[in-house]
């Protein structure tokens, strides 16, 4: 398991580890590092806290030797039947940091956010593009009546979300470009006021806060003639804005 340093990502997100609770998601395409980023995550509490960490995967990707934290890895369909059952069951196991591979249904959604308002902290990962869809994503998987409630709990209880891509690297092989979501008062109100369509320009304008903007990410790779040109138009959710960067 290597560190953020080693497979360059950001250094703020150590502060992620660092938390007591809260709901943190790592997002974006399959096959672009996110069970990675998690698994460095959860290392770096694994070597500096005595916690018990419980992760919930399908399948297992990486194997934790326990250093200062106690760690139990289930595999869906091997030591457990689904997601939900499994994150259910864990919370009657004193647990206090819980990896879920990935958030399938509304169920484990809910389950999730509740289990990071009641004093867990939460990782886990969702197939999303930007910080403001994966919120309209979570808020959209529930029923109509149910959405001020989550829009509600996930302003409460999330830490922040973490956007990456990996791209073909100049040199050879791959590197990350990002954004990362840091949850403040700003964000918060945003959420509980159905605004997420405000989120992203909040990013742009948040670095003094730690956020990332992603285009501002894949300029500095450009910059540092890390990555071409082409590949960050390609990879870039706004072009427009990127151009101005360029």
């Amino acid at each position: 398991i290597r560190t953020l340093a080693e497979l360059n990502l950001p250094s703020v997100l150590e502060m992620f580890a660092g938390k007591q609770q809260g709901f943190f998601l790592c997002v974006g395409p399959a096959g672009h590092g996110k069970s990675t980023t998690l698994a460095t995550l959860i290392e770096i509490i694994n070597t500096q806290r005595l916690e018990h960490i419980v992760t919930i995967e399908d399948p297992v990707e990486y194997i934790f030797e326990p250093k200062k934290a106690i760690i139990d890895q289930r595999e869906v369909s091997i030591d457990t039947t689904d997601f939900h059952s499994a994150l259910r069951n864990v919370f009657r196991q004193d647990v206090d940091v819980v990896m879920i591979g990935e958030m399938r249904d509304a169920e484990t959604i809910s389950t999730a956010v509740t289990a990071a308002e009641t004093g867990h902290l939460v990782f886990s990962t969702l197939h999303t593009n930007t910080a403001a869809q994966t919120i309209d994503r979570i808020i959209d998987s529930f029923p109509a009546d149910q959405q001020s409630q989550i829009r509600i709990q996930l302003a409460g209880s999330l830490a922040g979300i973490f956007s990456q891509r990996l791209i073909p690297r100049v040199s050879g092989g791959l590197i990350p470009a990002y954004e990362l979501l840091i949850n403040n008062g700003a964000i918060a109100n945003l959420i509980r006021d159905k605004r997420t369509h405000e989120i992203n320009s909040v990013i742009e304008t948040g670095s003094e806060h730690g956020m990332i903007d992603l285009n501002r990410s894949l300029a500095g790779l450009v910059r540092n003639g890390e990555i071409s040109v082409e590949n960050a138009y390609l990879y870039s959710t706004n072009p427009k804005t990127l151009e101005k960067m360029l």
